[in-house]
């Protein structure tokens, strides 16, 4: 898998007690180093109701990053389609495209990436989280695109843009098998959060390449895995840039939510309680951690076991100056 591809997931996260705008600063500068540096694309994720992540509007964080980039594609990893009309997120992301074109990725998640009250203070209704409503959105969400609603559908004579030709490249995300068949089905790229399901990644994606289905939007499959990646010079290093991440993956995979990001320093001197050594232990194959060869070599395999065609680099690490450095080694190690 020498012409791997390397890209960049943003969450927009808040660390050592930053400020959102301080945050969103770095978010740009970190999108700008990717552009420079030769990665494909950089992700924003969709989050609500939090008070450790900047993440709420993807759509507005493409603009403004893909205005202050030249050559990465940016995009949503992912819009979650619960949250919106199939109409707004087609004007969004046709007007994101005219200003743009040709640097625009649409992913689009199943989940309301938040809980149950914010989801439905986003939607003011009760409805719009079912497996059949999220398919009629979909259905809609193409045909705004394609132009080509049922005869007698009542939005066939609605227009999303004056220009039928400004699509986004699209992408359908999933942590589990669900989000696979429908881009599978839909004949969209794919995008698999290892982060969150690591030990499914390899089954379900090799399964997205075995049963898609050529469509207008691409004769070909594409699959991209996202994970947590922390490079550094030495594998030492390395592994001391990864206790924050781990630590809070730790915290979360024993219930404890309540936590901010931890700093260096707090995983550093923290004792793991049973259960989040526990935890820790059962989602190591989340991380990888090391110098650039044994990263290199990590993500090579998991590539080649899962037919990638692109690693999506989910970069916890709360140093600024540290997360700059590791996408700049992987960018010389992979030769971007």
């Amino acid at each position: 898998m020498s012409d791997l591809k390397l890209s960049v997931l943003d969450l927009a996260t808040i660390y050592n007690g930053n400020s959102v705008t301080e945050t969103l600063r770095m978010s740009t500068k970190l999108a700008q180093l990717a552009d420079r540096l030769g990665y494909t694309r950089y992700w924003f994720a969709e989050h609500h109701n939090s008070k450790h992540q900047a993440s709420s509007a993807p759509e507005v964080l493409i603009a403004h990053t893909a205005a202050l980039t030249e050559r990465i594609r940016v995009g949503s990893g992912g819009v979650m389609i619960p949250n919106h009309s199939a109409l707004k997120v087609a004007e969004n992301f046709s007007l994101l495209e005219g200003l743009h074109p040709g640097r625009i990725d649409l992913g689009i998640g199943r989940a309301p990436g938040t809980d149950g009250r914010t989801a439905i203070a986003l939607r003011r209704s009760r409805e719009g989280a079912s497996t059949s409503e999220v398919s009629r959105q979909l259905d809609d969400l193409i045909s705004y695109f394609t132009r080509e609603f049922p005869e007698k559908h009542p939005f066939r004579n609605i227009i999303p843009s004056p220009d039928p030709s400004l699509v986004p490249e699209l992408f359908m995300l999933g942590s589990s098998d669900g989000g696979m068949k429908i881009a599978s089905q839909l004949g969209w790229g794919y995008a698999f959060a290892a982060q969150i399901n690591p030990q499914w990644a390899v089954q379900i994606l090799r399964g997205y390449r075995n049963n898609f289905r050529p469509s207008r939007f691409r004769s070909e499959p594409y699959s991209i895995m996202s994970i947590i990646v922390i490079c550094a010079d030495t594998d030492e290093e390395a592994e001391y840039l990864a206790g924050p991440a781990r630590l809070q993956w730790a915290r979360w995979n024993s219930g404890q939510f309540q936590y901010a990001p931890p700093t260096l320093e707090e995983a550093a001197n923290h004792v793991f309680s049973v259960e989040e050594r526990i935890a820790d232990e059962h989602g190591k194959e989340r991380f990888v951690i090391g110098k650039p060869e044994t990263v290199k070599a990590r993500l090579q395999e998991l590539a080649e076991k899962a037919f990638l065609d692109e690693i999506m680099i989910l970069n916890m690490i709360p140093d600024e100056q540290a997360r700059h450095r590791s996408l700049e080694l992987l960018a010389k190690e992979f030769g971007l």
